[in-house]
């Protein structure tokens, strides 16, 4: 790797070779998704505690300080929205100079393996990893999965994923499921959780992303799951002892129970 691509990794991943990045980019087909209603607001307790944020360039320029921010992965993906026909229907709606001029870590877009835009969502990746290879940006490789593919099974996402690998992907952003470890080995770049919508417990997303790394993936990309909680700074505080001090589900538990009682406060 070049010097800015190394760089700009090493902004990502953390010197542990883990990181916890913070996605805020819900709107770009969902509109003002609840609790992300004033972005600013969200992400401005949240930020001390994520290593990066991936979200779209209207929001980061309108809700984001630039003189105090973390890393930015740019959204650059879109085109659709949740009363549209078909999500899979996405292009490419950021230019590489744009991301450049934003000074970001890496770009980032979703492909959506078997659909009817299986097709043009890989060439959408191709030609957006020729452009960031050019500038030194990696570019981050989010596994969608449309409404005609609610699995979530191992087979399906170790396809996508090293699909994503072969084309150029620096990161693979993927779901967790039963035998994520088939999916994390047959992936050759680092692989990192998505979160998916709201569980029941909070519970539930400690033992998947504490399972999840125990398995390979170097972190998480997790936005509803954080923000979408009661108490979202306690929220996320506890995955990151996940990620960063391998603390266990229940260790996270206890300190998500402590801190959330000092939140609400």
């Amino acid at each position: 790797m070049d010097w800015g691509m190394k760089n700009r990794m090493a902004q990502l991943i953390q010197a542990d070779g883990h990181c916890l990045f913070l996605p805020v980019d819900h709107g770009y087909f969902q509109g003002p998704t609840r609790k992300l209603e004033e972005p600013g607001k969200t992400i401005e307790p949240l930020l001390p505690y994520a290593d990066a944020l991936f979200i779209t360039r209207g929001v980061l320029r309108s809700s984001v300080d630039p003189g105090n921010t973390k890393p930015i992965i740019l959204r650059v993906s879109g085109g659709t929205s949740m009363v549209g026909k078909d999500l899979a229907n996405e292009g490419i709606t950021t230019s590489m100079e744009e991301a450049i001029r934003l000074n970001v870590a890496a770009v980032g877009l979703s492909i959506f393996v078997g659909t009817d835009y299986e097709h043009e969502s890989l060439l959408n990746l191709s030609k957006l990893v020729d452009e960031g290879e050019k500038y030194g940006i990696p570019v981050m490789a989010v596994t969608a999965v449309g409404r005609e593919l609610e699995k979530r099974d191992a087979r399906f996402l170790a396809l996508s994923s090293r699909i994503a690998a072969e084309l150029g992907a620096r990161v693979v952003k993927t779901y967790w499921c039963q035998d994520f470890e088939k999916v994390v080995r047959g992936c050759p770049v680092p692989v990192v959780m998505a979160g998916g919508p709201r569980v029941d417990t909070e519970l539930e997303v400690f033992e998947f992303v504490y399972d999840g790394m125990q398995k390979g993936a170097i972190g998480v990309n997790l936005g509803r799951n954080v923000w979408q909680n009661d108490f979202p700074v306690a929220m996320i505080k506890a995955i990151r002892v996940i990620i960063h001090q391998d603390a266990s589900p229940k260790e996270a538990q206890e300190l998500y129970e402590s801190m959330k009682n000092e939140e609400a406060r």
